[in-house]
């Protein structure tokens, strides 16, 4: 489970509060997929607390790479930025 609370560009902050489930797809040492209702721009960053099953949850910056329009709203691709070792603990791919 994820969640977005705002997002970052050049040092600036734009609040942001996606309210729906964030659905993943994709997760990996390198980054996370994942669909989203509204559409998020890219090269854009954004604070991420990641809740894995085993009750641990890790607090993460997330860079947004891609975006994709689809039938459920946006697939998003995003990249760790700084943390892959720590989340590769946690992740396997």
């Amino acid at each position: 489970k994820i969640s977005i609370e705002s997002l970052y560009v050049s040092g600036e902050k734009e609040t942001l509060r996606l309210n729906s489930d964030i659905t993943i797809i994709n997760i990996s040492k390198t980054g996370i997929g994942f669909i989203s209702e509204i559409e998020l721009p890219t090269e854009h960053y954004f604070n991420c607390k990641i809740e894995v099953e085993n009750e641990k949850t890790i607090f993460c910056v997330l860079r947004i790479v891609r975006v994709r329009k689809i039938n459920q709203g946006y697939l998003i691709g995003s990249e760790f930025v700084g943390l892959a070792d720590i989340v590769g603990e946690y992740i396997n791919d």
